[in-house]
């Protein structure tokens, strides 16, 4: 199977004015930003694009906003997923209007389900959709997580072709991937984790950083997928405290300060996401002077 990106694959976040209306030509802008720096593919409508607190005609307009934007320069990734498989349809159907080119699918949350229960979850979207799906697999924000056997058996239906692992467990992810084999492309969903689960067998990683650092985060993730792990490591290195100030209260509250900081206006985060405090202000601040980002 041929994987749908290989690199670094954007989790964009979603320019908003201060009304907290969508900024589709910030929107554009950053779409732009991220193709001349050399982004694999983008993802919109995810975690960091704040998907939760879009209505369906925010979502709709969103794809198709980065469809016509990206112009089938890299692939386009809908966040389409939902704790109910009959809105996770109907919002994927959408997205294929829209013109997606794939699909990302976080698991069931809050009413969650079995390991039988998410197999039949996303067959029953895979066999409904003609785009193809990614598993987003994210127990900190879920409660639920996936197994390596429910990879395997996942990886038999043609249209579920990736995984987006956002579980830290190597040991995991390895098993994984080992499991699998070519029937399933594993990206990682964890910037810190970058260059050790591209060893592993990642074929790259949906990023956050990449909002800041596009460029770089293309360079690290290709650099260990082709071997060369001197690059990668030291990339890796060098982006660690900038990727936990990323992360020091929840996602994407700290990566849009840090946008808007560097003069990228993206807006306030929608309630109830709110804006970091003092001390997590500081701490994002001394990395983005730390490694010199000029956005």
């Amino acid at each position: 199977m041929n994987p749908l990106f290989i690199g670094s694959c954007v989790a964009l976040v979603t320019p908003f004015h201060e009304d907290q209306t969508i900024d589709f030509d910030q929107l554009t802008k950053l779409i732009d930003f991220q193709i001349a720096n050399h982004t694999d593919a983008v993802v919109v409508c995810g975690t960091t694009g704040e998907g939760a607190t879009l209505s369906l005609a925010e979502r709709e307009a969103v794809f198709a906003h980065a469809v016509r934007a990206v112009h089938g320069r890299v692939p386009v990734i809908c966040g389409s997923g939902s704790n109910s498989t009959s809105f996770a349809l109907q919002t994927a159907k959408m997205a294929e209007q829209c013109g997606a080119d794939a699909h990302l699918i976080v698991t069931p949350y809050y009413n969650k389900t079995s390991q039988q229960g998410l197999v039949r979850h996303y067959f029953t979207l895979a066999d409904a959709l003609t785009k193809p799906i990614i598993v987003y697999n994210v127990p900190s924000r879920t409660g639920m997580n996936i197994t390596p056997e429910t990879y395997r058996r996942l990886a038999a239906h043609d249209n579920i072709i990736a995984v987006k692992e956002a579980d830290p467990d190597l040991a995991k992810l390895a098993k994984s991937v080992a499991l699998c084999g070519e029937d399933l492309t594993f990206y990682s969903g964890n910037d810190d984790l970058a260059v050790a689960a591209c060893a592993l067998g990642c074929k790259g990683t949906v990023s956050v950083l990449a909002n800041l650092l596009p460029q770089r985060s293309h360079d690290m993730n290709l650099a260990t997928v082709t071997g060369d792990m001197k690059t990668a490591a030291a990339l890796q290195k060098d982006s660690m405290a900038l990727i936990d100030a990323l992360f020091c209260t929840v996602n994407p509250m700290p990566v849009k300060y840090a946008m808007n900081r560097c003069g990228m206006q993206v807006g306030p985060c929608r309630l109830p996401l709110v804006a970091p405090g003092e001390q997590e202000k500081r701490m994002i601040e001394e990395a983005i002077k730390q490694l010199a980002v000029s956005c």
